[in-house]
């Protein structure tokens, strides 16, 4: 004879205080990689991830707008982390422009491969988009994007790209 666990789960976080959901997890299913309530469990928390990171929509019990101002907080941080990672971006594109280009560009594109990453194929995005402004802006985000995105750095040391950059040559 199984033992049996039930466990609610309350909507903090949600529009109202009312139960999201049961969970019926008997002892057979505690182990099992493959149990239906593990594999809704599993639905859920992708869907929840798709609407904050993604631009999906939000799921079912969820409150729309507090999603949205989640997931608005989970760009920029993301905007300041690549900043971070790549100070070139923000100076080669303008603080706000930079900022602005990488809010539209998120929304619609999840992180694959870590922020060195996600800073080139932003840049890669920008380029093929055409977005990046003036044309001194364009041909800057392309001598980047090639210094970093081959399989070796192209010739010329750091400090040389770095005053390449400042003086915009």
């Amino acid at each position: 004879m199984a033992a049996e666990t039930t466990g609610t789960s309350t909507g903090t976080g949600t529009s109202t205080d009312a139960d999201v959901g049961t969970v019926t997890v008997t002892e057979g299913d505690a182990g099992g990689g493959g149990s239906a309530a593990r594999e809704r469990l599993g639905r859920a928390q992708a869907e929840l991830l798709a609407a904050l990171v993604a631009g999906a929509s939000a799921p079912d019990g969820f409150d729309r707008e507090r999603l949205a101002v989640q997931s608005r907080a989970l760009v920029a941080k993301r905007a300041g982390v690549v900043a971070k990672v790549a100070p070139e971006l923000p100076l080669i594109l303008g603080e706000k422009t930079f900022r602005t280009l990488f809010h539209g560009y998120a929304r619609t594109t999840p992180m694959t491969g870590g922020y060195r990453r996600d800073a080139l194929d932003f840049a890669a995005h920008v380029l093929d988009e055409g977005t990046a402004g003036s044309l001194r802006a364009r041909r800057r985000l392309r001598v980047w994007w090639l210094e970093r995105s081959g399989p070796a750095p192209l010739r010329g040391g750091r400090f040389r790209r770095w005053l390449r950059l400042v003086l915009g040559r």
